[in-house]
């Protein structure tokens, strides 16, 4: 019998103090033991039975130590392929719009082809945080704060192409209806600056969801730098250049601690973890939740208002909100996938908090929607027969499906419709199979064929559509340039950055979040040491 109170037990294992008791409900033979398929049991959201304090040291550990040597590498290579893009938009505006691969009749290609894709990547952070808050998903704990992070960084990226496609960038103000002396207004029936309105309000209620949720970590991480401070185990910056030189090592006034006190405590807002500020919190992150939830189902759809409301075959046709919304989602969760599951393997302790459960979670939601994106593929041919258009007809079966080998009229750009199929809806149909859910490299392998799959069919819809028009001495062919290349794969370079700072510097799991969904958090799920020493009499007791 032990001489501390049960109850003091708990409350030094609800502080931290102490670790919870060893889970013996879990088979070991089940992956990584988060795999529990009796519905009797509840598979754990966290593994190795960490304590509230080991969730604080994991992810405190992520910012506050100095990063592994994967991360300087993958940096610098990002930083160098983002470096890439900057350069070819300078080249873009000191030439002119004629360096991309654009002519006459293909007036739209790359450039609002990577808007496109990257406005739908930025999609599955606010679908993981926000729809499945409302829904009360507690595995969502593991990957929404760096899906969040994700659709800030995407925005920023989709945000790059409107801005320089129109060719001299220096009247991109004039998207914004802003007075001015010239009387230039923009045309508010115009889908363009549609765009504008959804895409802002959508980037600055994703950034406030994801400032929000970030708040009491920041308060964390500000009362951890300060109480090494105080009992002075900070340590002094020093800057060492990379290679060794006879030149004296620099040592800076101030503190690594002093600056993260300082940067988090004015990111916290005064944060003191009291109950009135817990509950306005709560509240809030609520309404914000609720506000963003319909923006996922609006923004991608009034950027298929760009196609939707025009004549042109292959783009008039009212099934494009929804087909493209479900898009969105799909290559949102492939690309949070593709840059976790690496982090699983890199990072200490990851895999404890992102589980094989929530990989097969996110698998099945790949698996559903890319069935949604397969029948929207197959109901264009059905719409475009149903209409009774030739020229709709026309744009589908030879613009796309048939191949230029096999007839005369066939689509020169085939391979990338065949591409687009096998990418987006062969591929995710492994995951019928329960070894390939719980596959980590197969789920990361069928992400990014989803990735790829994704672009070509923005590809698909924008060049195909217009390549060809009604008369055919007006068909022409597009070609990408090198500059259009290089300035898609520079953006892909700052997404990346962005991403790497992030997980370096700022909380890439929602401490408190993660710590409700532990054993500990709830007082029903407590059981004593000795809890099955008694179990016998307490049914005894029950039972009289």
């Amino acid at each position: 019998m032990s001489v501390i109170n049960p109850d003091q037990i708990n409350a030094q294992r609800l502080a931290g103090l102490r670790p919870s008791a060893d889970r013996t409900d879990i088979d070991p033979a089940l992956g990584d033991g988060s795999l529990v398929d009796d519905p009797g049991k509840v598979a754990p959201l966290v593994l190795n039975n960490r304590s509230f304090h080991d969730i604080t040291e994991i992810v405190s550990g992520y910012s506050e130590k100095a990063p592994n040597w994967w991360w300087f590498h993958a940096l610098g290579f990002a930083a160098t392929v983002a470096s890439i893009a900057q350069v070819m938009i300078l080249y873009l505006i000191i030439t002119g719009v004629g360096v991309w691969g654009l002519n006459n009749q293909v007036d739209w290609a790359w450039d609002i082809t990577n808007f496109v894709f990257w406005i739908g990547i930025g999609h599955a952070g606010t679908l993981i945080s926000a729809i499945l808050c409302l829904l009360k998903q507690p595995w969502r704990t593991a990957v929404n704060r760096a899906a969040e992070a994700m659709t800030i960084f995407a925005v920023m990226c989709a945000g790059i192409f409107p801005g320089i496609h129109v060719g001299r960038v220096w009247f991109a103000w004039m998207l914004f209806p802003i007075p001015n002396y010239n009387y230039i207004w923009p045309n508010f029936r115009s889908p363009l600056l549609w765009d504008v309105f959804a895409v802002s309000t959508y980037a600055t209620v994703s950034a406030l969801f994801w400032y929000m949720g970030m708040i009491p970590d920041f308060a964390t991480f500000r009362d951890r730098a300060h109480l090494r401070m105080r009992q002075g185990k900070s340590k002094q910056v020093e800057l060492r250049l990379p290679v060794p030189l006879p030149l004296p090592t620099i040592k800076l006034p101030w503190r690594g601690d002093l600056i993260r006190a300082y940067v988090f405590g004015f990111l916290s807002l005064g944060w003191r973890m009291s109950g009135r500020h817990w509950y306005r919190y709560e509240k809030a992150y609520l309404i914000l939740a609720g506000i963003s939830t319909p923006l996922v189902l609006s923004v991608h759809s009034i950027v298929s208002f760009d196609f939707a409301t025009s004549v042109v075959p292959g783009w008039h046709t009212t099934i494009f909100p929804p087909y493209f919304v479900a898009g969105a989602v799909f290559g949102g969760f492939a690309m949070v996938l593709l840059l976790l599951i690496p982090l699983r393997a890199l990072m200490t302790n990851f895999s404890d908090l992102l589980t094989l459960r929530h990989l097969e979670n996110m698998a099945k939601i790949i698996l559903v929607t890319g069935m949604m994106v397969g029948f929207a593929y197959s109901m264009e041919f059905f719409i475009a027969w149903y209409s009774g258009s030739q020229f709709e007809a026309d744009a589908f079966l030879y613009n796309r499906a048939t191949p230029d080998w096999l007839d005369s009229r066939g689509a020169p750009y085939w391979w990338a419709y065949y591409a687009m199929i096998g990418c987006n809806v062969i591929s995710p149909q492994i995951f019928w199979f329960r070894k390939m859910r719980r596959s980590p490299l197969a789920i990361w392998i069928v992400a990014f064929f989803v990735t790829i799959g994704m672009w070509f069919e923005r590809f698909v819809i924008i060049v195909t559509s217009i390549h060809r028009a009604f008369l055919p001495g007006e068909w022409h062919m597009f070609f990408p340039t090198p500059v259009d290349i290089l300035t898609f794969v520079g953006s892909c370079g700052v997404f990346l950055t962005l991403f790497l700072l992030f997980i370096r510097f700022l909380p890439i799991f929602p401490i408190s979040e993660i710590k409700n969904v532990l054993p500990g958090a709830s007082p029903h799920d407590y059981h004593d040491d000795h809890g099955d020493e008694h179990e016998g009499e307490h049914a005894g007791e029950g039972a009289h």
